[in-house]
């Protein structure tokens, strides 16, 4: 499987990441990716960092040590109103925009209240990618969230994290056979991250590739197949 890019990443600026923005920059160049992804954890998260982090970022070179770099947030989905933890003047100075659920930030409610929030997120222009859409704490109902992902033009993360043996949120696997097996009934594009919190584990997408093959996902609605295909997404 081709597969060039990883945009889901945090360094020690998120507060429980473990490694700087140059070591996550030469790791990227060590697995030979094209596209880079750092995305700290926004403000809601306990120990992050606050706006003025993210008020700054216009001073980061977009390339660094001969890689693409882009640098943007995880947000936190807070309501079911799909509302984000950060301002819009903030927002429309970030290159890329993932929106999650997180335990600390959100309190989980029926099916059809979490499918809303997710979904109004996925409504504000700013939104890119939702993060790891796998947890059964939060259930979803992934038909809508197909729908709506390929109406609004949104990304829908397949995380190598939650697949990974010492992942911490729940029946991701089984979730993600439903999501995907929807993805393809709808032609919606997904994307491979790795949610690396340590320089090792950048590019690191062996989980999430294998469950692709498994199901039999198709190629081209991949994103990481070529950065041209992920930044079409972009452009909301």
């Amino acid at each position: 499987m081709i597969d060039v890019l990883d945009v889901h990443t945090h360094t020690l600026a998120s507060g429980h990441a473990y490694n700087t923005i140059y070591e996550m920059v030469y790791a990227a160049k060590e697995k030979k990716l094209e596209l880079l992804g750092i995305t700290e954890h926004a403000p809601k998260m306990p120990g992050t960092c606050y706006d003025y982090y993210f008020m700054n970022l216009h001073v980061m070179a977009r390339e660094i040590l001969g890689m693409s770099v882009m640098f943007g947030a995880e947000l936190n989905i807070l309501d079911f109103k799909g509302t984000i933890d950060l301002s819009e003047n903030i927002l429309n100075e970030m290159d890329l925009c993932i929106a999650s659920i997180h335990p600390p930030c959100f309190k989980t409610g029926t099916i059809e209240e979490n499918t809303k929030a997710v979904m109004m997120a996925m409504n504000n222009r700013h939104i890119n990618i939702i993060g790891h859409p796998d947890d059964a704490r939060f259930p979803l109902d992934y038909s809508q969230l197909a729908a709506e992902a390929a109406r609004t033009h949104t990304l829908l993360e397949v995380n190598n994290s939650s697949l990974a043996p010492n992942g911490y949120r729940v029946n991701s696997r089984e979730n993600y056979c439903i999501m995907l097996k929807e993805c393809m009934k709808k032609e919606v594009c997904i994307v491979m991250n790795s949610d690396a919190h340590t320089a090792t584990d950048v590019g690191n997408h062996a989980f999430a590739a294998a469950l692709l093959k498994e199901v039999e996902f198709p190629q081209e609605l991949i994103a990481n197949t070529s950065v041209e295909k992920f930044k079409a997404f972009l452009r909301k």
